[in-house]
């Protein structure tokens, strides 16, 4: 990855209110990107988008729907894009549960309304739509998924973006591959990192409890999941979209960023050591009926090594610290930006 490659190229970025969003706005921004953003306000309240300040590194932030298809058409048209991330999501499965209509509406119809702008405007060369590691159809087994694995997903979201993946596959080799637009998926893993405040995630649910002073309420202690921290598939959006444009049709397709094998861990695992890690922190299960959520999730990421060259730099239990580390420094009230940018040279650093 080449910061010289990102240095003034336009780049339209959906999510950017978002966690993950918001840290590659800040990566792109910093390597001198012209960074365009489109998503609805901030899901969360504190949020990385307010703390960290990450609309003063933005060429413009658009606060609209995915579901809006003229309003983003006509944001992709104002930016004039030469590099597309999509991000935007309705990313939660329980939510999905709740609100399966718009979880559908957003993560598939907000893909088709990003991906007709994009035909709707000239310049556009390379696409990469953020899908998720439960596009997959899980049947529990302890193998890694490759990207050549069925589509599926038992509730609303995990289905929603094997959608999604369907639908950039169809735009691509229908519309957008004779354009000559690349277009590309990234699945990663359960990421974390500082400054995610969402409902019904491990780390953050772990993190409010502590500043409430109160136990962690936890549901499936043995689900094992792929974390990695949030710069490591960031990193491989980055790389991927670079080598969209520099070697175009070689790098179409699906793409896993999961970390390494070892780093797939129970929740049980987790939670023992951020409570390691925060004297006086506690947890217990939840003994009500929750709904579906797959057991065992985990990435064979050996095309994204072999191919791009892409490998994660931090352990889990790197990921962890610096989670921890960051969400500390906010409740001290320490400049956020900054710190945002200090763990990305580290990060860069560890390469």
């Amino acid at each position: 990855m080449s910061a010289a490659f990102w240095r003034g190229r336009r780049v339209f970025l959906t999510g950017h209110t978002g966690f993950k969003g918001g840290w590659l706005a800040l990566w792109l921004a910093e390597m001198g990107a012209e960074v365009h953003g489109y998503a609805l306000p901030p899901p969360t309240g504190p949020s990385l988008f307010e703390v960290a300040h990450v609309e003063r590194r933005l060429a413009s932030s658009t606060i609209a729907d995915v579901r809006d298809a003229a309003a983003l058409t006509a944001a992709v048209r104002a930016a004039r894009p030469e590099v597309v991330f999509h991000l935007a999501a309705q990313p939660l499965v329980r939510q999905s549960y709740r609100a399966p209509v718009e979880t559908y509406a957003t993560n598939v119809m907000g893909v088709v309304h990003l991906l007709e702008a994009v035909r709707a405007v000239d310049g556009v060369r390379a696409v990469v739509n953020v899908t998720t590691d439960k596009c997959y159809e899980n049947d529990g087994r302890a193998q890694p998924y490759r990207e050549g694995d069925p589509m599926g997903g038992h509730d609303p979201y995990s289905s929603s973006k094997g959608c999604a993946e369907l639908v950039t596959a169809a735009w691509r080799r229908s519309f957008l591959e004779a354009r000559g637009v690349r277009v590309a998926t990234g699945r990663a893993g359960n990421v974390i990192g500082g400054g995610d405040w969402a409902g019904d995630r491990l780390v953050p649910d772990f993190l409010r409890a502590i500043d409430a002073g109160q136990e962690l309420v936890i549901r499936s202690p043995e689900a094992t999941r792929p974390w990695q921290h949030v710069l490591e598939p960031v990193s491989g959006y980055l790389r991927l979209a670079q080598r969209l444009c520099e070697d175009g049709q070689t790098f179409d397709g699906a793409w896993n960023f999961g970390p390494p094998l070892q780093d797939a861990k129970p929740v049980r695992w987790i939670v023992e050591r951020l409570c390691k890690g925060v004297p006086g922190a506690s947890w217990r299960v939840d003994a009500a009926p929750q709904p579906h959520e797959a057991h065992m999730l985990s990435l064979d990421n050996a095309k994204a090594r072999e191919r791009l060259g892409w490998k994660p730099r931090w352990s889990i239990e790197e990921a962890l610290a610096r989670t921890l580390e960051w969400h500390l420094a906010w409740r001290k009230g320490a400049d956020m930006q900054a710190h945002c940018l200090a763990q990305l040279r580290a990060y860069e650093a560890a390469a």
